[in-house]
């Protein structure tokens, strides 16, 4: 299998070390520009190409990987769409929904396997979730709760281009990181979000932004005397949602990117009918289940215990720390053995297709950022609307 990689930054270098790790043949890499993809150029990264025409016109070329910044991911995919090839692209799938169902008619149109890097779905602990929920373990899932925080732009002088709307998008902290939140909960519950009602907040009114590119999470290795211009900002450095799933469970979510010593904390709850499960990024070898009138439980990773989702998940065996890069691996194992099949798997549950997150996951994720987005600005609740629903979403994985 031969892959090529479209962005430079510390995304093309997670999807590349993931993918060399599967057998995958990382052909080459093209940035924004010939000199920057070969100043990114090294061992440890594919062999850098000036254009991606050079790119897409390898021979054998089997799927494209889109990390490039938010405002060209439809562009790229678009490309490889109709170069006829895979296409695996980093969230979000576009700046908007008109973006993003074009690309799912394009990709169902040219029959081309599709993924979005909902990666955090693949640490086998939420696999293992998802399946305990899908077999009635804890009953109807009734309310999710959690949040997602880290601190990497806590400071005015913390910048990077996703603090630039022109090519974020219209929001920051909620499609950055709470888009991953909501796909998570969604994914293990069942049940895909419906509703929305959101509270986002502007704390950092204004930042001194340095006069070149900051890669991610590079913010405080600039030097203080470097030049600065004071910029204005409007994007949610944090939000509180409030979401209706389309089961009729209730979410409560905190989204942030300036609380100081979280570096990227996910958790979540999720309380059913008969039982309760949480998990956290921080501890994520173990899956907490609560009951009432026995003892709760604590779940190792051990690929002899879990389900056969959680199992499949799973490299190493119990007692080995599996963590954020290893979600990857998984994710791509599962894209790569359907490219190799020729075509999506009916691995999901009820033969909905894929279990992996697909362009129609990206496009409906893509709404409920709209919604949320919606909802801030009129101060009311928002039904999330689509004409591309995902599959779904706690479609069963079954091992490659």
């Amino acid at each position: 299998m031969r892959a090529g990689i479209i962005g430079t930054g510390w995304m093309a270098a997670v999807h590349t070390e993931a993918l060399r790790r599967i057998g995958v043949d990382v052909v080459g890499m093209v940035g924004s520009t010939p000199e920057r993809t070969a100043q990114r150029a090294g061992p440890l990264m594919p062999p850098p190409m000036d254009s991606l025409p050079e790119l897409l016109d390898v021979a054998g070329l089997d799927a494209v990987h889109v990390t490039s910044p938010n405002h060209v991911h439809a562009e790229h995919a678009r490309a490889a769409i109709d170069a006829g090839v895979a296409v695996v692209c980093e969230k979000p799938l576009g700046l908007d929904t008109a973006e993003t169902a074009d690309l799912v008619t394009r990709a169902e149109r040219a029959g081309v396997i599709n993924a979005v890097c909902f990666n955090l779905r693949y640490y086998p602990q939420n696999q293992n979730a998802a399946a305990m929920v899908a077999d009635g373990t804890i009953g109807t899932p009734r309310l999710v709760s959690g949040h997602y925080l880290q601190d990497w732009l806590l400071l005015d002088t913390d910048w990077n281009w996703r603090l630039d709307a022109s090519r974020q998008g219209p929001l920051r902290a909620v499609a950055d990181i709470g888009s991953h939140w909501i796909d998570l909960t969604s994914f293990v519950t069942g049940q895909a979000v419906a509703e929305v009602f959101a509270d986002l907040h502007t704390f950092i009114n204004e930042r001194d932004r340095p006069s070149g590119e900051v890669r991610t999470f590079a913010a405080a290795g600039v030097a203080r005397d470097v030049e600065r211009v004071r910029q204005p900002m409007a994007s949610d450095d944090a939000a509180g949602l409030l979401l209706r799933y389309a089961g009729g469970g209730r979410g409560v979510c905190t989204v942030s990117q300036v609380s100081a010593g979280r570096k990227n904390c996910v958790q979540w709850e999720i309380d059913g009918s008969q039982s309760a499960l949480s998990w956290r990024s921080e501890d994520p070898e173990r899956l907490w289940v609560g009951h009432r009138g026995r003892p709760n439980e604590v779940v190792e990773k051990d690929p002899e215990t879990l389900s056969a989702s959680g199992a499949a998940a799973a490299l190493f065996p119990g007692g080995h720390m599996e963590g954020y890069p290893d979600t990857f691996r998984a994710l791509f194992s599962d894209v790569y053995a359907d490219i190799e099949r020729g075509g999506p798997s009916p691995a999901g549950a009820q033969d909905q297709g894929p279990a992996y997150p697909t362009f129609a996951t990206g496009h409906h994720i893509a709404a409920v950022c709209e919604a949320i987005a919606e909802s801030a600005s009129t101060g009311s609740w928002v039904t999330v609307t689509t004409d591309h629903p995902p599959a779904a979403a706690a479609a069963a994985r079954s091992p490659s």
